[in-house]
């Protein structure tokens, strides 16, 4: 216990040294998202406070901020404006997301939806991306606005994709890579590329913190998938299965799928076939997930991708900024919270 523990440590705190790297700036960001969704309807202000309070880890925001600072940005505040609107977009996405997936629950608590209904969610989701276009406009940058426009068309489009293919046991790794690159990466990708684009960097240098934002995404939700699945981090206090619940087929089932039985399979597609399904159904998959090895798996399967992203660094001279983002690789993998 004692071992895991201080492992458990040891990797969040690459999460910690960036934190407390951009943290009087990520205080800054706090107020701006905060001044930003103040409004004169009694029902949005509500719902952005709660929405505020119920925090997060601001991960993408504070990639804006380490990145322009990797950068050597110090002049202004179009870093702290930009980190801000980063997690607009991530926070409206996830109102939007937890409406499709009728979720109940997120990060601990009630959500939007599930207090104040569907119609409330989406329009606040909505209200939440029209006021970071706002600040986009004000920060007067056409290639940030480009490429922050660009991503949020490219969110939309991996959760048609995730929809589209909702339930469907037999998914292509490639397929699920093609959802995950859009729905989660792509936000990763411009938030590491904004602050290059600040510092006025030359495309080498955009390209190559583009390139790990990617990665780095890619990694962040096949840990984020195959969590869901482990049942031997329970000490930890992960709530597991609700992707399962959900029927959203994540790389966890896919890999589970290629290797169980012609028997297993056909109990597992059934699950699947199912408008719901049950804590046993859970607790029957997760035995097979255990048995054939599958979260190993995972970890290998992203452990490609954090090479990739470690690799995209070496343009880099050494410095504290780029060993912070170096640490980060590991912590998305191997991060239980």
């Amino acid at each position: 216990m004692g071992t895991v523990v201080q492992l458990k440590k040891l990797i969040n705190n690459s999460y910690s040294e960036l934190k407390n790297s951009v943290d009087d700036k990520l205080v800054l960001v706090e107020e701006r998202i905060k001044a930003k969704l103040s409004s004169k309807v009694n029902l949005v202000q509500e719902m952005s406070k709660y929405h505020l309070n119920t925090g997060g880890k601001r991960f993408r925001g504070l990639l804006t901020l380490g990145s322009a600072k990797l950068c050597g940005y110090s002049k202004g505040s179009r870093d702290i404006n930009l980190a801000a609107c980063v997690e607009l977009i991530h926070a409206a996405t996830l109102m939007h997301d937890d409406v499709i997936d009728n979720a109940e629950i997120r990060r601990g608590e009630k959500t939007l939806n599930s207090i104040w209904g569907n119609q409330s969610s989406i329009l606040v989701g909505d209200y939440l991306l029209s006021r970071c276009f706002e600040m986009i406009v004000e920060d007067g940058n056409l290639e940030v606005l480009k490429l922050l426009s660009s991503t949020s068309s490219e969110i939309a489009q991996g959760e048609i994709l995730q929809l589209q293919h909702k339930s469907e046991i037999d998914m292509l790794e490639e397929t699920y890579l093609k959802i995950i690159s859009a729905k989660t990466a792509s936000l990763f990708s411009a938030a590491t590329r904004v602050g290059a684009i600040l510092s006025e960097k030359e495309n080498k240098i955009k390209d190559a913190l583009e390139f790990y934002g990617k990665n780095l995404g890619l990694t962040f939700q096949i840990a984020d998938d195959a969590l869901d699945y482990n049942s031997d981090l329970k000490i930890f206090g992960k709530k597991i299965g609700n992707d399962f619940y959900e029927g959203k087929i994540t790389l966890p089932i896919i890999l589970l799928y290629q290797k169980v039985s012609d028997k297993e399979k056909n109990e597992v597609k059934k699950f699947f076939n199912r408008s719901f399904r049950t804590e046993n159904q859970l607790k029957i998959v997760l035995e097979l997930i255990k048995k054939y090895n599958i979260i190993p798996d995972c970890h290998k399967k992203a452990e490609y991708f954090i090479n990739l992203a470690s690799s995209s660094l070496s343009i880099f001279n050494d410095s504290k900024e780029k060993n912070i983002f170096q640490n980060l690789t590991s912590f998305s993998l191997e991060r239980t919270f």
